[in-house]
């Protein structure tokens, strides 16, 4: 199990390289597709891609409380550490009151033999020349790649607020 130091390390080292165009839904479900750039921790001029897709399910009801209602299925159990420590680090997460339930698809990975620049800068031109409205390329750690999934994840949950409390406002829910 990584230790809160990996957990940091992590989350600063992570980066979505390229987000989708869309946010997550008010009232539906969102499916976004991922690519984690990674390099091998012990090997030179090795990345791991690993391909999935994450899902954050509609929001079934606002509690405050919820922080306990998120639910993480198909993510390592550790991940819920990643909250805690977001939590612990003075991190603004009511946004996170909306009772979302995030799903993992499994994941499909490779070994490019190449170096990180050169992979990344392929998976960018690859995106752009696709216009994938819901990929979202993230470069992180090896070993706790799960963080930057979990990171860009809370980042779009957050550049969605707005628009989401909007949308409960229009209907009168807020």
């Amino acid at each position: 199990m990584p230790s809160p130091d990996d957990f940091e390390y992590a989350m600063e080292a992570s980066e979505v390289l390229h987000e989708p165009d869309r946010r997550i839904d008010t009232f539906g479900s969102t499916r976004f597709e991922f690519e984690v750039l990674s390099e091998l921790m012990d090997s030179a001029g090795q990345v791991r891609i690993r391909r999935g897709e994450v899902e954050a399910q509609k929001p079934q009801l606002i509690k405050p409380e919820g922080l306990s209602e998120l639910e993480f299925d198909g993510f390592d159990p550790s991940m819920q550490k990643v909250i805690e420590h977001l939590k612990e680090s003075g991190e603004d997460l009511r946004f996170l009151q909306y009772g979302f339930q995030f799903k993992r698809s499994e994941i499909a990975e490779e070994i490019v033999h190449d170096h990180l620049s050169s992979v990344k800068e392929k998976a960018l031109e690859e995106v752009r020349r696709t216009g994938n409205p819901l990929l979202a390329i993230i470069e992180s750690v090896d070993d706790t790649w799960e963080v930057g999934v979990m990171k860009f994840t809370i980042d779009m949950i957050r550049k969605s607020t707005e628009i989401n409390r909007f949308d409960f406002q229009r209907r009168g829910m807020l």
